[in-house]
């Protein structure tokens, strides 16, 4: 019976894994000659690109629009929020200080890499002044100009106006609102069809990559993927420990670490945020806080609080930095990989699908060619596992440091003499 769970919890991401495994042999062993699979990598991406522009405005219009008022402590909420947002931070600018001291991506050579992928166009004029940009990377002239994939932003603003505005119509949009719902339901579900073709096309995809660019960037994923091991480690342990410790003192650490291991398992077994709810509940309340809290703060940061997320775009957007011989180091590009890296973490996991969606924003944001898209695709999948265990159990020591702000210092005190 586990072994029939562990087969239908991973079974997408172990396919996968088979086909980069074999598509980095043959690019390893047969070099430029695997380049005659091409087109089934072009095919995999060719089908994504179709669908994205209905997928993100079905999915951020429909999530938005269908939006109803919910009773919450206003304190609680907006605990919650700062919580959230705080931690997030904290997770982005620890992730890009862990990818600029360990650089997961080293000895490509750049040329090789710019001649296969394209190069960089950049999202503006660079001449432009900083308030133009703004506007250029928000906005477009013309309807028909966010019908692209390079326009992502400017589709996701009309998305979230799309969303506001039904949701804001009342009784009248909801008729509107079911067709943004259905469209919703049918674009994922196409979505998930195109995915039974991904352990092939992102398979041959990763051969031409090899075989093109060298077996080291075999080594720069492994590389990733250790780093990204290591990150872990440090934020689950250490990260979450002082959170604890803030939100308890030492009771509220020593309560986290009697508790977290049954949370810490599920999220890896099932590699789902979702389907770790019921056990982050049960085990976040006998750590003490309380059951209002509990059952607002878990369900909601399963959707929007994923600090193991907002890593993983800072790994992105610095892989593909380096990839393209752009500098990371720099103060300007520090603060915008952090604030993208925390915009595709926060912003974007709020989104069904976002996943794929922040991939293409980090892309389109940078100007980055969109035949690059499958090189943090496969990112994805290799720290799956790891970003789930960060995601989850960190709203567990997010609760805790909400009920610290709503109940006060001494909370955790008076949980353990009432019993």
């Amino acid at each position: 019976m586990a072994m029939k769970d562990f087969w239908k919890n991973y079974r997408s991401t172990l396919l996968i894994l088979v086909g980069l495994i074999l598509g980095g042999i043959a690019g390893a062993v047969w070099g430029t000659k695997v380049d005659v699979v091409k087109p089934l990598g072009d095919l995999f991406l060719n089908l994504m690109y179709m669908i994205l522009i209905p997928l993100v405005f079905f999915s951020i219009s429909s999530s938005i629009g269908s939006m109803t008022e919910v009773k919450r402590l206003g304190k609680i909420l907006g605990a919650t929020l700062g919580v959230f947002l705080g931690t997030a931070l904290v997770s982005a600018i620890l992730g890009y200080i862990c990818v600029l001291v360990f650089k997961p991506i080293q000895g490509i050579d750049m040329s090789s890499v710019k001649s296969m992928m394209g190069t960089v166009k950049g999202a503006s004029n660079s001449s432009s002044s900083p308030l133009a940009q703004i506007v250029a990377t928000f906005t477009v002239d013309d309807f028909s100009k966010i019908l692209s994939k390079g326009n992502m932003l400017s589709l996701i603003v009309v998305s979230v106006l799309v969303g506001v505005a039904a949701s804001a119509s009342g009784k009248a949009a909801e008729p509107f609102t079911k067709v943004l719902a259905a469209g919703n339901v049918v674009t994922m579900r196409i979505v998930k069809y195109i995915m039974y073709y991904a352990p092939i096309g992102l398979g041959c995809f990763f051969a031409t990559v090899i075989g093109n660019l060298g077996a080291e960037m075999v080594g720069s994923y492994l590389r990733t993927l250790v780093i990204y091991i290591g990150y872990t480690a440090f934020y689950f342990f250490i990260v979450m420990s002082c959170y604890a410790y803030i939100a308890g003192g030492r009771l509220g650490f020593r309560k986290l670490w009697q508790n977290i291991g049954i949370p810490a398992i599920t999220a890896v077994a099932t590699s789902s945020s979702a389907a770790s709810i019921p056990v982050n509940l049960e085990y976040t309340k006998k750590i003490g806080v309380t059951p209002d809290i509990a059952d607002t703060v878990i369900p909601l940061g399963a959707n929007v609080h994923k600090d193991g997320s907002v890593v993983g775009g800072i790994l992105k957007t610095t892989f593909l930095f380096v990839l393209f011989g752009k500098s990371i180091s720099t103060p300007k590009d520090a603060l915008l990989i952090i604030a993208v890296g925390f915009l595709v973490g926060v912003v974007m996991s709020a989104i069904p699908g976002g996943g794929f969606v922040a991939e293409t924003v980090i892309i389109t944001i940078f100007g980055f060619p969109m035949t690059a898209l499958p090189l943090i695709l496969i990112i994805s999948e290799i720290i799956d596992i790891p970003a789930t265990l960060l995601n989850s159990t960190s709203n567990v020591t997010s609760a805790m440091l909400i009920t610290r702000i709503v109940e006060g210092k001494d909370w955790l005190k008076r949980v353990a003499t009432s019993k």
